[in-house]
C-alpha cells in the first residue's frame, strides 16, 4: 500500500500505458495527434452509458479540440479505471481508489463520484454504483469514524505502525473533519437528485448518528480527545505535536481537524473551510431525519450542532487582516491566534461558495479571494508556467491543478474562467490528464500522474461552463 506522501517528490510521466517515450513536448498537437489516452473499453473497470453519450455530445460542441480531447480523458476517469462494483447481500457496493494509490479516502471518493450524479436518472448502472460508494462509506465510518482512508478490507499498510488505533481495514488514520461531511454531501445529493431512500437504512443511520457523536468529541469541551496520531516520519506534517493530541484549542464550540485535506497536520486545530463544510452537512442530516427517517430528535441535536459551529465561526473565524480587511483565517484556536493561508485541497477558502458555505457574494468571501491569489498568501505562485494556489503538501512553488480548477468554478468572471481552462491546457505536460501539482515554471515536472480527483472535477468544471456560459466552449483557448 502506499500514501498520497509517496508522490510528493516523485513526478511521473506514466499513466495508462502513457509513456515518456512516446510524448512530444510541444505547445500544440497536430490535429491528428489527439488521441484518447482511455484505457480499452475492455480494460475499463466500468462503462456508463449516460457518460458516453455525454462524452461524444461535449467533443461536438468543445470547439478547441484539445480542450475536448482533455475533457474526454479526464471525465470518465474514475469509472475507467478507480472502481470495483459489485453486489452484497443483494446491496450495491463500490470501492474507489484515488488513481495511483491502491486505497479508498473518503474524501476524494465522494468527490470523484460527484459529478456524475447529474445522470443517474439516465442510468441505472451508474445511479447503483453510486448507491455502492454511499453503502461502502457506511461501512468505513462504522469501522472507525476517526479514519480518512480504508483498504478493501482487512490487508496490510505501510502505517500499520502508527501510534493511533489502527485497524486490518484501515489504510491511514488521520483524523479529517471533512471525511465525514463528504460522505452526507454525497448521500444527500443522490437522494435529491433522484428521491431515493434505500440508502437511508439502519447501517446509515448508525453511522451518521456516530458522526454526529464524533464531531462532539472533536470539540473537546471536556480538554480531553479519544483520537491521538503520531508517526515516525522525518516530516513534520505527517505527524501531531503534543503526544499526538496537536496544539492546544480554546473549547469555544468549533470542531478540531487534526489534519488538512491534504492530509497535513493543522497548525491550529479548528479549521475553518472544514467547519463551514460542517454546517452544512449537519443542516443536511438534519433534513434528512425530519424528512426521510422521522427521527426529530436526532434532527434537533444535529440543528443545535449546526448552529453552534456557525455562531463560532462567525465570533472566531473573520479577522482583520493587515491588507484585506475583513477575511476568513485557514485556521485558528479559539484563543485568538489566527493562520492566514489557503491549501488547494477542497474544503478550502476558495471552495466554500462550491460547497454550499458561503454566498459567492458575502463581502468577506470576496475580501478572502482577493487575498487567496495575492503574495500575502504564503501558498500562492506566479512562475513561467502559470499562478495559482499550492500548499505544504507537494512543497514550495507547486501549483496544484484543483485550485485552478476551484478557480475557474467558484469564478463569475468570463475572463478569469477563459484563464483558468487556458492554464489547465497548457500545464497537463502533454499527459491529457490533470495531476496533484506542477512546478510553477515548469508544468512537465508534476506530482502524481494519475489522480482521478482532479481529473473528474476538471470534467466537472467544463460542464459547469457549458451551463452558464456556452459560449465560451466555442472559442480556441
Amino acid at each position: 500500500m502506499q500514501s498520497r506522501r509517496n508522490f510528493i517528490k516523485t513526478s511521473s510521466l506514466a499513466i495508462a500505458g502513457l509513456s515518456l517515450s512516446n510524448l512530444s513536448f510541444t505547445k500544440s498537437f497536430a490535429p491528428n495527434s489527439f488521441e484518447t489516452k482511455r484505457p480499452p473499453i475492455s480494460e475499463r473497470k466500468f462503462v456508463s452509458e449516460a457518460i458516453e453519450t455525454k462524452i461524444v455530445e461535449m467533443k461536438k460542441i468543445i470547439k478547441d479540440e484539445e480542450l475536448s480531447w482533455l475533457f474526454e480523458n479526464c471525465f470518465p476517469n474514475t469509472l475507467d479505471t478507480t472502481v470495483t462494483h459489485k453486489l452484497i447481500a443483494g446491496k450495491p457496493d463500490t470501492f474507489v481508489i484515488t488513481g495511483d494509490i491502491n486505497a479508498m479516502w473518503l474524501r476524494d471518493s465522494s468527490a470523484q463520484v460527484w459529478p456524475y450524479l447529474q445522470f443517474i436518472n439516465e442510468d441505472k448502472k451508474l445511479k447503483d454504483l453510486i448507491a455502492g460508494v454511499i453503502n461502502r462509506q457506511t461501512k468505513c465510518i462504522l469501522i472507525d469514524p476517526y479514519a480518512n482512508a480504508f483498504n478493501d478490507g482487512p490487508g496490510e499498510s505501510q502505517w500499520k505502525n502508527d501510534i493511533t488505533d489502527m485497524k486490518p481495514e484501515l489504510h491511514e488514520r488521520k483524523w479529517e473533519v471533512d471525511s465525514l461531511c463528504y460522505p452526507i454531501r454525497l448521500a444527500y445529493g443522490y437522494w435529491k437528485t433522484t428521491n431515493d431512500v434505500s440508502v437511508f437504512d439502519e447501517d446509515w443511520k448508525s453511522a451518521m448518528k456516530l458522526v454526529l457523536k464524533t464531531f462532539k468529541e472533536q470539540q473537546r469541551k471536556d480538554g480531553r480527545s479519544p483520537y491521538k496520531f503520531m508517526r515516525e516520519t522525518a516530516w513534520a506534517t505527517d505527524s501531531l505535536p503534543l503526544g499526538g493530541y496537536g496544539n492546544p484549542v480554546n473549547p469555544v464550540g468549533l470542531i478540531v481537524s487534526s489534519f488538512r485535506p491534504s492530509d497535513d497536520a493543522t497548525t491550529f486545530s479548528f479549521l475553518v473551510s472544514s467547519n463551514h463544510f460542517a454546517v452544512v452537512s449537519l443542516r443536511q442530516l438534519e433534513e434528512i431525519f425530519v424528512d426521510v427517517v422521522g427521527d426529530k430528535s436526532f434532527a434537533k441535536e444535529c440543528k443545535s450542532l449546526a448552529d453552534e459551529v456557525e455562531e463560532a465561526l462567525n465570533q472566531y473565524a473573520i479577522a482583520e487582516h493587515l491588507n484585506f480587511g475583513k477575511i476568513f483565517p485557514y485556521e485558528v484556536d479559539g484563543y485568538g491566534n489566527k493562520l492566514f493561508m489557503d491549501d488547494a485541497n477542497v474544503p478550502s477558502l476558495l471552495s466554500l461558495p462550491y460547497l454550499n458555505s458561503i454566498f459567492l457574494d458575502d463581502e468577506v468571501y470576496k475580501n478572502t479571494r482577493k487575498f487567496l491569489f495575492s503574495k500575502n498568501n504564503p501558498y500562492y505562485f506566479e512562475g513561467k508556467s502559470g499562478n495559482g494556489i499550492g500548499g505544504p503538501h507537494a512543497g514550495l512553488g507547486k501549483i496544484w491543478h484543483l485550485s485552478v480548477i476551484m478557480r475557474g468554478i467558484t469564478s463569475v468572471d468570463e475572463n478569469e474562467i477563459v484563464e483558468c481552462i487556458k492554464l489547465l491546457k497548457s500545464t497537463h505536460a502533454n499527459t491529457g490528464f490533470m495531476h496533484e501539482s506542477f512546478d510553477k515554471d515548469d508544468a512537465t515536472n508534476f506530482t502524481r500522474s494519475w489522480f482521478a480527483w482532479a481529473n473528474t472535477l476538471f470534467g466537472e468544471f467544463i460542464l459547469k461552463v457549458l451551463k452558464e456560459h456556452p459560449h465560451l466552449l466555442q472559442k480556441q483557448f
